[in-house]
Protein backbone atom coordinates (compact mmCIF):
# COMPACT_ATOMS: atom_id res chain seq x y z
CA UNK A 1 0.00 0.00 0.00
CA UNK A 2 0.99 3.50 -0.68
CA UNK A 3 2.50 5.35 1.95
CA UNK A 4 1.00 8.52 2.06
CA UNK A 5 -2.49 6.57 2.36
CA UNK A 6 -1.19 4.94 5.18
CA UNK A 7 -0.22 8.14 6.51
CA UNK A 8 -3.67 9.60 5.73
CA UNK A 9 -5.40 6.30 7.25
CA UNK A 10 -3.77 6.36 10.35
CA UNK A 11 -4.40 10.05 10.74
CA UNK A 12 -7.95 9.73 9.66
CA UNK A 13 -8.37 6.91 12.82
CA UNK A 14 -6.84 8.77 15.20
CA UNK A 15 -8.76 11.47 14.81
CA UNK A 16 -11.63 10.09 14.56
CA UNK A 17 -10.61 8.58 18.27
CA UNK A 18 -9.65 11.29 19.44
CA UNK A 19 -12.90 13.67 18.38
CA UNK A 20 -15.74 10.84 19.81
CA UNK A 21 -13.86 10.47 22.63
CA UNK A 22 -13.60 14.42 23.08
CA UNK A 23 -17.31 15.11 22.69
CA UNK A 24 -18.01 12.04 24.78
CA UNK A 25 -16.38 14.26 27.37
CA UNK A 26 -18.80 16.72 26.99
CA UNK A 27 -21.99 14.39 26.26
CA UNK A 28 -21.62 12.09 29.82
CA UNK A 29 -21.50 15.03 32.22
CA UNK A 30 -24.33 16.76 30.30
CA UNK A 31 -26.51 14.08 30.21
CA UNK A 32 -25.75 13.06 34.17
CA UNK A 33 -26.85 16.37 35.23
CA UNK A 34 -29.67 16.17 32.80
CA UNK A 35 -28.66 18.87 30.20
CA UNK A 36 -30.37 17.93 26.70
CA UNK A 37 -27.85 17.04 24.41
CA UNK A 38 -29.27 17.65 20.92
CA UNK A 39 -26.73 16.76 18.58
CA UNK A 40 -23.46 14.47 18.69
CA UNK A 41 -21.65 14.53 15.68
CA UNK A 42 -18.08 13.48 14.18
CA UNK A 43 -17.03 16.08 11.56
CA UNK A 44 -19.14 18.75 10.37
CA UNK A 45 -22.49 18.92 8.70
CA UNK A 46 -22.51 22.09 7.19
CA UNK A 47 -25.87 22.18 4.76
CA UNK A 48 -25.80 17.91 4.89
CA UNK A 49 -24.25 14.89 7.04
CA UNK A 50 -23.22 11.52 5.54
CA UNK A 51 -24.91 9.81 8.41
CA UNK A 52 -27.23 10.76 10.83
CA UNK A 53 -29.86 8.85 13.54
CA UNK A 54 -32.17 10.13 15.68
CA UNK A 55 -32.00 8.44 19.52
CA UNK A 56 -34.14 9.64 22.19
CA UNK A 57 -33.77 13.02 22.45
CA UNK A 58 -30.25 12.96 20.04
CA UNK A 59 -29.60 12.92 16.94
CA UNK A 60 -26.03 11.02 16.03
CA UNK A 61 -24.19 11.42 13.06
CA UNK A 62 -21.27 12.02 10.49
CA UNK A 63 -20.33 15.04 8.27
CA UNK A 64 -18.43 15.92 5.74
CA UNK A 65 -15.78 18.69 6.82
CA UNK A 66 -13.43 16.27 8.74
CA UNK A 67 -12.18 19.66 10.87
CA UNK A 68 -13.37 18.69 14.02
CA UNK A 69 -16.65 17.46 15.74
CA UNK A 70 -19.24 18.72 17.98
CA UNK A 71 -22.24 18.06 20.43
CA UNK A 72 -25.05 20.78 20.35
CA UNK A 73 -26.34 20.96 24.20
CA UNK A 74 -29.56 22.72 24.18
CA UNK A 75 -29.69 26.24 25.62
CA UNK A 76 -26.20 27.06 24.86
CA UNK A 77 -23.92 29.63 22.90
CA UNK A 78 -21.62 27.44 21.02
CA UNK A 79 -20.35 27.23 17.45
CA UNK A 80 -23.93 26.84 15.77
CA UNK A 81 -25.17 30.09 16.88
CA UNK A 82 -28.80 29.36 17.67
CA UNK A 83 -29.86 32.90 18.24
CA UNK A 84 -33.76 31.85 18.20
CA UNK A 85 -33.23 28.88 20.82
CA UNK A 86 -31.60 31.60 23.24
CA UNK A 87 -34.36 34.08 22.89
CA UNK A 88 -37.02 31.90 24.69
CA UNK A 89 -36.93 31.63 27.91
CA UNK A 90 -34.90 29.10 29.87
CA UNK A 91 -36.10 25.48 30.32
CA UNK A 92 -35.02 23.17 33.01
CA UNK A 93 -33.15 20.73 30.83
CA UNK A 94 -31.28 23.16 28.94
CA UNK A 95 -27.52 24.43 29.61
CA UNK A 96 -27.81 27.94 31.04
CA UNK A 97 -30.74 26.72 33.63
CA UNK A 98 -27.49 24.47 35.42
CA UNK A 99 -25.37 25.66 38.46
CA UNK A 100 -21.88 27.17 37.01
CA UNK A 101 -20.53 24.23 38.70
CA UNK A 102 -21.93 22.10 36.85
CA UNK A 103 -21.57 24.07 33.48
CA UNK A 104 -17.67 23.99 33.86
CA UNK A 105 -17.64 20.17 34.42
CA UNK A 106 -19.21 19.83 30.86
CA UNK A 107 -17.21 22.21 29.47
CA UNK A 108 -13.96 20.95 31.19
CA UNK A 109 -15.45 17.02 30.30
CA UNK A 110 -13.42 16.96 26.86
CA UNK A 111 -9.97 18.46 27.36
CA UNK A 112 -9.79 15.89 30.86
CA UNK A 113 -10.86 12.93 28.37
CA UNK A 114 -7.69 13.95 26.16
CA UNK A 115 -5.75 14.15 28.83
CA UNK A 116 -6.73 11.18 30.37
CA UNK A 117 -6.54 9.19 27.26
CA UNK A 118 -3.36 10.44 26.37
CA UNK A 119 -1.71 9.04 29.81
CA UNK A 120 -3.79 6.19 29.08
CA UNK A 121 -2.12 5.07 26.06
CA UNK A 122 1.55 6.09 27.40
CA UNK A 123 0.86 3.54 30.27
CA UNK A 124 -0.13 0.81 27.60
CA UNK A 125 2.61 1.67 25.06
CA UNK A 126 4.84 1.02 28.61
CA UNK A 127 3.60 -1.96 29.65
CA UNK A 128 3.21 -3.56 25.49
CA UNK A 129 6.15 -1.88 24.00
CA UNK A 130 8.33 -0.36 27.23
CA UNK A 131 10.66 2.54 25.86
CA UNK A 132 14.01 3.10 23.66
CA UNK A 133 16.68 4.95 25.31
CA UNK A 134 20.29 5.91 24.13
CA UNK A 135 22.74 5.73 26.81
CA UNK A 136 26.78 6.13 27.09
CA UNK A 137 26.85 2.73 25.62
CA UNK A 138 25.26 3.59 22.59
CA UNK A 139 27.33 6.31 21.82
CA UNK A 140 30.59 5.13 21.88
CA UNK A 141 32.35 8.26 20.72
CA UNK A 142 30.08 10.41 23.06
CA UNK A 143 28.15 13.05 21.52
CA UNK A 144 28.52 15.92 18.38
CA UNK A 145 28.36 19.66 19.55
CA UNK A 146 26.93 22.31 17.50
CA UNK A 147 28.68 25.56 17.25
CA UNK A 148 26.53 27.35 20.08
CA UNK A 149 26.09 24.86 23.09
CA UNK A 150 30.05 24.73 21.83
CA UNK A 151 30.31 28.12 22.92
CA UNK A 152 29.16 26.96 26.48
CA UNK A 153 31.69 24.94 27.45
CA UNK A 154 30.40 21.38 25.60
CA UNK A 155 33.09 19.58 23.27
CA UNK A 156 32.49 17.19 21.08
CA UNK A 157 33.07 13.60 22.57
CA UNK A 158 31.27 14.93 25.18
CA UNK A 159 28.45 12.53 27.54
CA UNK A 160 25.92 14.52 29.53
CA UNK A 161 25.40 13.01 32.95
CA UNK A 162 22.80 15.50 34.64
CA UNK A 163 20.89 18.65 33.59
CA UNK A 164 20.30 20.69 37.04
CA UNK A 165 21.57 17.70 39.57
CA UNK A 166 18.94 15.39 37.55
CA UNK A 167 20.37 12.34 35.78
CA UNK A 168 19.14 12.33 32.05
CA UNK A 169 18.77 8.75 31.28
CA UNK A 170 18.32 9.30 27.72
CA UNK A 171 20.91 11.29 25.94
CA UNK A 172 17.77 11.87 23.22
CA UNK A 173 16.37 13.54 25.52
CA UNK A 174 19.32 16.79 25.90
CA UNK A 175 18.50 18.86 23.16
CA UNK A 176 14.69 18.98 23.83
CA UNK A 177 15.69 19.27 27.64
CA UNK A 178 18.35 22.18 26.80
CA UNK A 179 15.24 24.47 24.18
CA UNK A 180 12.38 24.16 26.64
CA UNK A 181 12.83 23.41 30.05
CA UNK A 182 15.61 26.33 31.11
CA UNK A 183 17.95 24.11 33.12
CA UNK A 184 20.79 26.10 34.74
CA UNK A 185 23.37 23.72 35.01
CA UNK A 186 24.57 20.84 33.10
CA UNK A 187 27.56 18.25 34.45
CA UNK A 188 29.27 16.40 31.36
CA UNK A 189 32.04 14.57 31.09
CA UNK A 190 34.77 15.16 28.50
CA UNK A 191 36.12 12.89 26.03
CA UNK A 192 39.10 12.84 28.06
CA UNK A 193 37.57 11.76 31.14
CA UNK A 194 37.36 14.65 33.36
CA UNK A 195 34.15 16.24 34.48
CA UNK A 196 32.78 19.65 34.49
CA UNK A 197 29.77 21.93 35.41
CA UNK A 198 28.49 23.99 32.73
CA UNK A 199 26.55 27.19 32.97
CA UNK A 200 23.78 27.52 31.13
CA UNK A 201 22.04 31.13 30.47
CA UNK A 202 18.18 31.80 31.39
CA UNK A 203 17.25 32.66 27.57
CA UNK A 204 19.73 30.16 25.67
CA UNK A 205 16.51 28.39 24.67
CA UNK A 206 15.50 30.93 22.54
CA UNK A 207 19.10 31.71 21.38
CA UNK A 208 18.72 27.89 20.26
CA UNK A 209 15.01 28.02 18.49
CA UNK A 210 16.11 31.28 16.51
CA UNK A 211 19.61 29.62 15.19
CA UNK A 212 17.93 26.44 14.27
CA UNK A 213 20.78 24.25 15.22
CA UNK A 214 20.44 20.60 16.69
CA UNK A 215 22.46 21.22 20.11
CA UNK A 216 23.61 17.49 19.95
CA UNK A 217 23.91 14.30 17.60
CA UNK A 218 25.93 11.16 18.18
CA UNK A 219 29.77 11.74 17.03
CA UNK A 220 30.26 9.74 13.93
CA UNK A 221 34.05 8.83 13.39
CA UNK A 222 35.29 9.86 10.26
CA UNK A 223 36.22 5.86 9.49
CA UNK A 224 36.44 5.07 6.08
CA UNK A 225 34.45 2.32 4.73
CA UNK A 226 35.35 2.00 0.93
CA UNK A 227 37.66 3.72 -1.47
CA UNK A 228 36.59 3.97 -4.84
CA UNK A 229 38.64 2.72 -7.79
CA UNK A 230 41.05 4.66 -9.61
CA UNK A 231 39.61 7.82 -7.49
CA UNK A 232 42.15 10.41 -5.85
CA UNK A 233 41.78 8.98 -2.61
CA UNK A 234 42.94 5.34 -3.77
CA UNK A 235 45.64 7.29 -5.99
CA UNK A 236 47.32 8.56 -2.92
CA UNK A 237 47.01 5.24 -0.54
CA UNK A 238 44.09 5.83 1.53
CA UNK A 239 42.31 2.41 2.24
CA UNK A 240 39.32 0.98 4.04
CA UNK A 241 39.46 1.54 7.64
CA UNK A 242 41.57 4.73 7.65
CA UNK A 243 39.84 7.71 10.18
CA UNK A 244 40.72 11.34 9.02
CA UNK A 245 41.93 12.71 12.39
CA UNK A 246 42.76 16.55 10.25
CA UNK A 247 42.45 18.60 6.67
CA UNK A 248 44.24 21.21 5.68
CA UNK A 249 46.02 21.56 8.98
CA UNK A 250 42.41 21.63 10.93
CA UNK A 251 41.24 18.90 13.28
CA UNK A 252 38.47 16.77 12.27
CA UNK A 253 36.65 15.33 15.14
CA UNK A 254 33.58 13.28 12.56
CA UNK A 255 31.82 12.40 10.05
CA UNK A 256 30.38 15.77 9.99
CA UNK A 257 32.84 17.86 9.55
CA UNK A 258 34.58 15.97 6.97
CA UNK A 259 30.89 16.55 5.60
CA UNK A 260 31.15 20.80 6.31
CA UNK A 261 34.47 21.01 4.92
CA UNK A 262 33.53 19.41 1.31
CA UNK A 263 30.36 21.20 1.14
CA UNK A 264 31.56 24.57 -0.43
CA UNK A 265 35.71 23.37 -0.99
CA UNK A 266 37.17 25.81 -3.28
CA UNK A 267 40.56 24.09 -3.77
CA UNK A 268 41.82 21.66 -6.33
CA UNK A 269 43.66 19.78 -3.45
CA UNK A 270 43.14 18.21 -0.30
CA UNK A 271 45.99 17.51 2.59
CA UNK A 272 44.17 14.81 5.24
CA UNK A 273 45.90 13.54 8.21
CA UNK A 274 44.64 10.27 8.76
CA UNK A 275 45.28 7.35 11.80
CA UNK A 276 45.77 3.86 10.79
CA UNK A 277 46.47 1.38 13.20
CA UNK A 278 47.69 4.07 15.57
CA UNK A 279 49.83 6.56 13.81
CA UNK A 280 49.10 9.21 11.60
CA UNK A 281 49.75 9.58 8.94
CA UNK A 282 49.14 12.53 5.99
CA UNK A 283 48.44 12.56 2.42
CA UNK A 284 47.92 14.91 -0.31
CA UNK A 285 45.14 14.25 -3.13
CA UNK A 286 42.97 16.48 -5.75
CA UNK A 287 39.47 17.16 -5.35
CA UNK A 288 37.46 16.50 -7.94
CA UNK A 289 34.89 18.52 -9.66
CA UNK A 290 31.96 17.33 -7.84
CA UNK A 291 33.96 18.05 -4.13
CA UNK A 292 34.77 14.55 -3.40
CA UNK A 293 37.75 12.31 -3.23
CA UNK A 294 35.94 8.95 -3.77
CA UNK A 295 35.68 7.61 0.01
CA UNK A 296 32.52 6.51 1.93
CA UNK A 297 32.59 6.44 5.34
CA UNK A 298 31.02 3.75 7.56
CA UNK A 299 27.39 4.28 8.80
CA UNK A 300 26.93 5.49 12.50
CA UNK A 301 26.95 2.81 15.31
CA UNK A 302 24.40 4.31 17.13
CA UNK A 303 22.63 0.72 18.58
CA UNK A 304 19.71 1.78 21.61
CA UNK A 305 18.84 0.11 24.65
CA UNK A 306 15.47 -1.31 25.22
CA UNK A 307 13.70 -1.15 28.76
CA UNK A 308 11.18 -3.04 30.31
CA UNK A 309 7.78 -2.61 32.41
CA UNK A 310 5.98 -4.30 35.06
CA UNK A 311 2.34 -2.93 35.28
CA UNK A 312 3.07 -1.27 38.03
CA UNK A 313 6.14 0.21 36.59
CA UNK A 314 4.42 1.27 33.54
CA UNK A 315 1.65 3.46 35.27
CA UNK A 316 4.63 5.13 36.82
CA UNK A 317 6.13 5.74 33.80
CA UNK A 318 3.60 6.50 31.38
CA UNK A 319 2.27 9.15 33.90
CA UNK A 320 5.88 10.63 33.69
CA UNK A 321 6.19 10.36 29.95
CA UNK A 322 2.53 12.37 29.80
CA UNK A 323 3.57 14.94 32.13
CA UNK A 324 6.72 16.06 30.51
CA UNK A 325 5.31 15.61 26.95
CA UNK A 326 2.06 18.32 28.28
CA UNK A 327 5.15 20.29 30.38
CA UNK A 328 7.45 20.18 26.99
CA UNK A 329 5.02 21.43 25.40
CA UNK A 330 3.18 24.33 26.63
CA UNK A 331 6.87 25.40 27.51
CA UNK A 332 7.38 25.35 23.73
CA UNK A 333 4.60 27.18 22.72
CA UNK A 334 6.03 30.52 23.38
CA UNK A 335 8.12 29.86 19.98
CA UNK A 336 4.55 29.96 18.32
CA UNK A 337 5.14 33.85 19.34
CA UNK A 338 8.22 34.61 17.02
CA UNK A 339 8.58 34.91 13.36
CA UNK A 340 10.52 31.62 12.89
CA UNK A 341 7.84 29.66 15.45
CA UNK A 342 4.85 31.08 12.97
CA UNK A 343 6.46 30.02 9.80
CA UNK A 344 6.95 26.66 11.67
CA UNK A 345 2.80 26.09 12.26
CA UNK A 346 1.54 23.43 10.41
CA UNK A 347 -1.94 22.20 9.61
CA UNK A 348 -3.11 18.26 8.61
CA UNK A 349 -0.26 18.18 6.42
CA UNK A 350 1.83 18.29 9.36
CA UNK A 351 -0.02 16.68 11.98
CA UNK A 352 -0.23 13.44 8.99
CA UNK A 353 3.44 13.49 8.87
CA UNK A 354 3.95 12.73 12.27
CA UNK A 355 2.48 9.19 11.11
CA UNK A 356 4.75 6.44 9.80
CA UNK A 357 4.20 5.44 5.80
CA UNK A 358 3.98 1.89 7.16
CA UNK A 359 1.81 0.19 9.63
CA UNK A 360 3.18 -0.11 12.91
CA UNK A 361 1.29 0.00 16.25
CA UNK A 362 3.42 1.19 18.41
CA UNK A 363 4.37 4.61 16.42
CA UNK A 364 0.48 5.16 15.44
CA UNK A 365 -0.28 4.95 19.54
CA UNK A 366 2.59 7.51 20.46
CA UNK A 367 1.38 9.64 18.00
CA UNK A 368 -2.21 9.60 19.10
CA UNK A 369 -1.55 9.98 22.65
CA UNK A 370 0.97 12.99 21.30
CA UNK A 371 -1.94 14.87 19.59
CA UNK A 372 -4.64 14.15 22.47
CA UNK A 373 -2.16 15.72 24.83
CA UNK A 374 -2.04 18.70 22.58
CA UNK A 375 -5.60 18.67 21.82
CA UNK A 376 -6.11 19.18 25.35
CA UNK A 377 -3.75 21.70 25.93
CA UNK A 378 -5.35 23.66 22.75
CA UNK A 379 -9.25 23.46 23.55
CA UNK A 380 -8.36 24.76 27.32
CA UNK A 381 -6.65 27.99 25.71
CA UNK A 382 -9.02 30.69 26.67
CA UNK A 383 -9.93 31.98 23.01
CA UNK A 384 -13.80 32.24 22.56
CA UNK A 385 -15.19 29.45 20.31
CA UNK A 386 -12.79 26.47 22.42
CA UNK A 387 -13.39 24.93 25.52
CA UNK A 388 -11.34 27.18 27.31
CA UNK A 389 -13.21 30.34 26.31
CA UNK A 390 -16.76 29.52 27.91
CA UNK A 391 -14.77 28.41 30.56
CA UNK A 392 -13.27 31.65 30.75
CA UNK A 393 -16.48 33.54 30.96
CA UNK A 394 -17.69 30.66 33.60
CA UNK A 395 -15.27 32.00 35.97
CA UNK A 396 -16.18 35.76 35.45
CA UNK A 397 -19.64 34.56 36.36
CA UNK A 398 -18.57 32.44 39.51
CA UNK A 399 -16.23 34.99 40.82
CA UNK A 400 -18.81 38.13 39.93
CA UNK A 401 -21.67 36.56 40.51
CA UNK A 402 -23.17 37.88 36.94
CA UNK A 403 -23.67 36.21 33.70
CA UNK A 404 -22.42 37.82 30.68
CA UNK A 405 -24.73 39.51 28.57
CA UNK A 406 -26.22 36.77 25.45
CA UNK A 407 -25.04 39.45 23.46
CA UNK A 408 -21.18 39.30 24.69
CA UNK A 409 -20.86 35.72 24.33
CA UNK A 410 -22.61 36.08 20.85
CA UNK A 411 -20.00 38.19 19.59
CA UNK A 412 -17.09 36.50 21.19
CA UNK A 413 -18.44 33.52 19.59
CA UNK A 414 -18.01 34.80 16.31
CA UNK A 415 -14.77 36.52 17.22
CA UNK A 416 -13.44 33.30 18.07
CA UNK A 417 -14.59 31.50 15.01
CA UNK A 418 -13.01 34.36 13.16
CA UNK A 419 -9.78 33.81 14.67
CA UNK A 420 -9.93 30.04 14.64
CA UNK A 421 -10.29 29.95 10.90
CA UNK A 422 -7.70 32.47 10.45
CA UNK A 423 -5.22 30.43 12.28
CA UNK A 424 -6.61 27.23 10.40
CA UNK A 425 -5.82 29.08 6.95
CA UNK A 426 -2.33 29.98 7.77
CA UNK A 427 -1.30 26.50 9.26
CA UNK A 428 -2.31 24.64 6.23
CA UNK A 429 -0.83 27.52 3.63
CA UNK A 430 2.45 26.74 5.73
CA UNK A 431 2.14 22.82 4.66
CA UNK A 432 1.52 23.84 0.70
CA UNK A 433 4.20 25.97 1.01
CA UNK A 434 6.48 23.66 2.77
CA UNK A 435 5.11 20.60 -0.07
CA UNK A 436 5.64 23.22 -3.20
CA UNK A 437 9.35 23.63 -1.48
Amino acid sequence: MDPVLIKVIQFFLSLSLLIVLHELGHFIPARLFGTRVEKFFLFFDIKFALFKKKIGETVYGIGWLPLGGYVKISGMIDESMDKEQMQQPPQPWEFRSKPAWQRLIIMLGGVTVNLILGVLIYIMIMFVWGKTIVTESNVPNGLKVSPLVEELGFRDGDVILSFDGAPLENLNDASRILLVRSPETARVRHADGTTETIAIPDDFGQQLFASGERPFSALVLAKIMSVESDSPAEQSGLLSGDIIRGINGEDINSWQEVLQTFADYDKSEVALRVEREGLINSYSMAVREDNTIGIRVESPDVSATELTYSLDESIVEGIRYGYWTLYDYVAQFKFVFTKQGASQLGGFGTIGSLFPGTWDWQAFWHTTALISIILAFMNVLPIPALDGGHVMFLAYEMITGRKPHDRVMEVAQMIGIFLLLGLFVYANANDLIRFLG
